[in-house]
């Protein structure tokens, strides 16, 4: 079994305890309060502003082969990804540019991070956000809200595009890491993040 399948081993069941989160019930009901969303949408972000840091830094240490990927990786993010808070957050009244960050997201984004200053364990770390939201996303595709808005959250991350630039990051960790059991602590802590930042603050 490759590094990245024994990650989706650990993670799977983490992935169905979001499921169950009451947030992402209601996301995949189409009917969870504004106000949550809204709240949600202001702290994911700002989380995205230092993923895109995390990719960038990781971009720096990547061998020659993956740099494009982590390039794309971080572009991806800033212009399509955050493109499409902007568009939601327009919609639910959400205002960016004086969000600040909760405990959640605050965690989350250092240990993050922190964890990119070496490669291999900021590929692990940041794995649960790629691997999880399309897991996620997929998931809720089965069945997607009728309401159009959290119909688009649900399409963009179920996306096949988004499925492949998940596998990208799959690969890399099944070149990169040499220490798997740190690479599932790794993993492990960020998916408890993933968790913890579905409680909105």
């Amino acid at each position: 079994m490759s590094i990245s399948a024994e990650l989706h081993t650990i993670g799977r069941p983490l992935v169905d305890v979001q499921l169950a989160h009451p947030t992402v019930v209601g996301i995949a009901r189409g009917d969870l309060a504004e106000p949550v969303f809204r709240s949600w949408l202001e702290q994911d972000y700002l989380f995205l502003l230092d993923y895109v840091r995390v990719f960038s830094r990781l971009a720096w240490q990547a061998p020659d082969g993956h740099l494009g990927d982590l390039v794309d990786l971080a572009h991806a993010t800033f212009h399509e990804e955050l493109d499409l808070h902007r568009s939601l957050s327009a919609e639910f009244g959400a205002k960016l540019g004086e969000a600040r960050k909760g405990p959640a997201c605050a965690a989350y984004t250092s240990f993050l991070l922190d964890s990119a200053a070496t490669y291999a364990d900021g590929l692990a770390a940041l794995y649960p956000c790629m691997w999880g939201y399309s897991t996620l996303g997929r998931v809720l595709a089965e069945n997607p809200p009728a309401e159009p808005r959290y119909r688009a959250w649900v399409d963009t991350y179920a996306h096949p595009g988004f499925a492949e630039l998940t596998e990208r990051i799959a690969v890399m960790i099944d070149e990169a890491v040499s220490d798997l059991d740190r690479a599932k602590r790794l993993f492990t802590e960020g998916m408890r993040h993933e968790i913890a930042f579905w409680d909105v603050p």
